[in-house]
């Protein structure tokens, strides 16, 4: 493990949360070992495949031990994830100036399988980005961004009743954490949602305000929303909603007409006015220029009264925090390629320890005081975690030289000593550093 993910265990307490969802085994390997050794398999630049297959594969134990722990149905991934994410967040709360605003935001990105056949509730759905279908489910989460840090509270992989592949698989115990996870995956996303931020309030995980895009800006989720004692901040698109001025209906771009131009020379925000949804909740929309269309404009939603154009714009931007999440976690962190198994179970278990991932890579680079990107960080881990394979060969090389002096004679245990200390003056700075000082005193 690099020294850099030890630190982070350590302070993060890792296994501790582990430990305190209830993650345990009769026999075995132990579940902190396991969670550890596919934790780090990333930052070899392996998979389990190649692992086994290789020279060290004799040290590590069968498939058959990892993926009876990634696809066991009693352990509670969600309580794991969501204890670790409030601790992470509670520590970078007192990094975080007063004067700067934090959110929860809320949105869902495509977890596509489409090489499956025969994983366990397999849906077709519509990657609306591109406009083409694919295989796999919909990976609805919520996490917490103060603008600098994103880390990630909560998710729900959504199946689909009406485009559904495959369903549950049998023999299930209903009472698992397991079966419940199952149950969520065919309710709509404004409930999922729901659940979610009562979980992380349950938690202590809470925020000013909820950031989400056009796909889930709709009255009813609003209202569920500020319910809890949170404002909205959304993209609404131009759709059948109705906004109510003076008792009228109208529709986006008649609201556009009547809403007052904004004076000033920053021709970002064009017009701002204050407003009612259907059902009687006021907001604010501000009307903004859409950057690669001119001759357009986008609309931006507030329940927050007090709030400026340009604040809310400001806030807004913090969304893309999530976005940012979703790239890494798929390019660099290998969700949905790392392990192909077929239970749903593993699924979960899987993009949990990818969250977690992620989580400790944005606590490492919360602290680093040097200007290494979130990217230029994993891939120094990465080179880190390479050095370890040679330098545990180097020290088992000298312990091996130093056992063999001391079992010869005087004479010979000199000569040894001696041709040792002029070979380790030979070596050059940068595999010094990585020997014992006792070895090169010796």
């Amino acid at each position: 493990m690099p020294n850099e993910i030890k630190s982070a265990f350590l302070e993060l307490n890792v296994l501790k949360h582990l430990r305190g969802a209830g993650f345990k085994k009769k026999f075995g390997f132990s579940c902190a070992y396991l969670f550890r050794l596919v934790f780090v398999l990333l930052f070899h630049q392996k998979n389990w495949f190649r692992l086994l297959e290789s020279r060290m594969g004799a040290s590590f134990p069968g498939k058959d031990a990892v993926y009876r722990f990634l696809n066991h149905t009693g352990y509670a991934w969600r309580r794991f994830l969501l204890s670790l994410s409030g601790e992470t967040i509670m520590k970078m709360e007192p990094l975080t100036s007063s004067y700067r605003e934090t959110a929860l935001i809320f949105d869902d990105s495509m977890f596509a399988r489409n090489r499956s056949k025969a994983v366990e509730m397999l849906a077709r759905f519509k990657d609306h980005a591109t406009g083409a279908f694919y295989k796999g489910f919909r990976m609805l989460t919520i996490g917490w961004s103060d603008g600098h840090s994103f880390v990630p509270v909560d998710f729900a992989l959504l199946s689909s009743t009406k485009s559904g592949i495959n369903g549950i698989a049998d023999g299930i115990d209903k009472r698992s954490h397991g079966y419940k996870r199952r149950k969520e995956a065919f309710c709509s996303a404004p409930q999922v949602i729901a659940a979610m931020l009562d979980r992380a309030i349950q938690a202590g995980i809470s925020a000013p305000y909820a950031l989400m895009d056009s796909w889930f800006t709709h009255a009813p989720l609003i209202q569920e929303v500020t319910r809890r004692g949170l404002h909205v901040i959304g993209m609404i698109s131009n759709d059948n909603k109705r906004y109510l001025v003076d008792g009228i209906r109208l529709n986006l771009k008649e609201l556009y007409a009547v809403a007052s131009q904004v004076e000033g020379k920053n021709r970002t925000v064009l017009r701002f006015i204050r407003t009612s949804l259907a059902p009687g909740i006021p907001v604010v929309v501000v009307f903004v220029r859409h950057r690669s269309k001119k001759n357009e404009w986008l609309a931006v939603l507030s329940t927050d009264l007090s709030l400026t154009a340009q604040d809310i714009i400001r806030i807004y931007r913090m969304r893309w925090d999530i976005e940012v999440f979703f790239k890494c976690a798929k390019s660099m962190l290998r969700l949905q390629n790392e392990f192909q198994g077929r239970s749903y179970d593993l699924l979960v278990s899987h993009t949990t320890i990818v969250f977690s991932r992620y989580i400790l890579l944005a606590w490492q680079h919360r602290q680093s005081t040097d200007s290494r990107s979130f990217g230029g960080l994993f891939f120094w881990l990465c080179d880190e975690a390479g050095t370890l394979d040679w330098t545990v060969a180097l020290q088992q090389l000298l312990d091996l030289l130093n056992e063999i002096a001391a079992k010869t004679s005087k004479k010979l245990s000199a000569l040894i000593q001696r041709q040792l200390q002029h070979w380790i003056s030979a070596l050059p700075n940068y595999i010094k550093v990585c020997l014992p000082i006792s070895c090169c005193e010796s």
